[in-house]
């Protein structure tokens, strides 16, 4: 299928798989003509890098793991079907993921903390306007725990 029928397949525009041909995450064959081609395998791929995308991780991200986008993944394992033994231990995917689940803590503590400056520093400062925001985050921070 040509570019426009594998990007309405995917969800995707165009412009987005020119750039993921261009960053090495998906590589289309080439017609007689030099048009792009696209097979069935390479829209699931594609659709597999725009839930990944969807889902938080970036480009750098899902280019450390491409060689994998592929495989088929054994349920409840980090193994995948045809996948040699002498391997790494671990998932790549799972190396990537667990990186960025702990840099989005960390985003997390830090915008709480800031969040948390500023009510205090607001009720401080204008005292019953902002009393609301004080309490509302001293609420927030028990239904977390």
């Amino acid at each position: 299928m040509r570019i426009g029928e594998a990007a309405a397949a995917s969800g995707l525009t165009t412009r987005a798989l020119r750039y993921y041909e261009q960053r090495g995450l998906v590589a289309a064959k080439r017609t007689p003509t030099g048009h792009r081609a696209y097979g069935q395998d390479d829209v699931q791929r594609l659709c597999a890098i725009r839930e990944l995308l969807d889902a938080g991780l970036t480009i750098g991200d899902i280019r450390a793991f491409a060689h994998v986008l592929d495989m088929k993944w054994l349920p409840g394992t980090e193994t995948a079907q045809g996948a040699d033994e002498a391997g790494s231990d671990r998932c790549p995917v799972a190396e990537v993921t667990l990186q960025r689940v702990a840099d989005l803590n960390k985003r997390i503590e830090r915008l709480t903390e800031a969040r948390d400056r500023l009510t205090t520093a607001l009720a401080h400062r204008f005292g019953e306007l902002f009393r609301d925001l004080d309490r509302e985050r001293d609420s927030g921070s028990d239904q977390a725990a």
